[in-house]
């Protein structure tokens, strides 16, 4: 049950985005009762939270196939190169699955309650992708710094690809805000070189 959940809570997200979540077209889609999903779940957060770790499990999956260098020597050229690939395939993935990715940052839990660690965790993991060229270009860094600069760097590439592709500023053609990503990736990766 809770598998075909998730899948109906997915396939909702995917076609209209985070306020397509509602209970009643889940039990719907799902074909069981409206009180079966809160034997499952303890409320829609939870379903929310377990949709967006599958999209987080997707993009960190994308990365792995479309961004890990190839055997390359790491020096700082193949670093800056292996960040620009990592923003490019970021991008890709906004592109090719934009209502779930832009759910993963919509998301609120109700009534301020926290966060759980355990998908604060599964957000964490993807800095490592970011940290680890990071570590190339800055070895003298301590990895509490590279961790803090990873965080950065991902938000200037995520605020770049949201402003890009959001439809009420300014949408941009996507392979024009590729190549303004790139450009401004490889000038961060290569200003870094000078506090390396």
């Amino acid at each position: 049950m809770r598998e075909t959940l998730l899948d109906a809570a997915e396939k909702a997200v995917a076609g209209s985005g985070l306020p397509a979540l509602k209970a009643r077209d889940l039990a719907r889609e799902a074909g069981c009762a409206l009180g079966a999903i809160y034997n499952v779940f303890s409320d829609l957060d939870q379903i929310a939270l377990a949709v967006n770790a599958r999209t987080l499990g997707d993009l960190e999956a994308f990365l792995v196939e479309r961004a890990q260098p190839g055997g390359e020597q790491p020096t700082a050229d193949t670093a800056i190169a292996g960040m620009v690939r990592l923003a490019s395939a970021y991008l890709d993935f906004a592109v090719a699955n934009t209502q779930r990715w832009r759910a993963v940052f919509d998301h609120r839990m109700a009534g301020g309650k926290p966060v759980p660690d355990w998908y604060l965790a599964e957000q964490m993991r993807l800095f490592g992708f970011v940290e680890m060229p990071l570590a190339v270009l800055l070895p003298n860094e301590s990895a509490h710094d590279r961790a803090a600069l990873a965080r950065s760097l991902v938000s200037a590439v995520h605020g770049m690809v949201a402003l890009g592709l959001e439809e009420k500023l300014q949408a941009l053609p996507v392979d024009q805000l590729r190549r303004q990503i790139a450009l401004v990736v490889t000038t961060i990766g290569k200003g870094l070189l000078t506090r390396g």
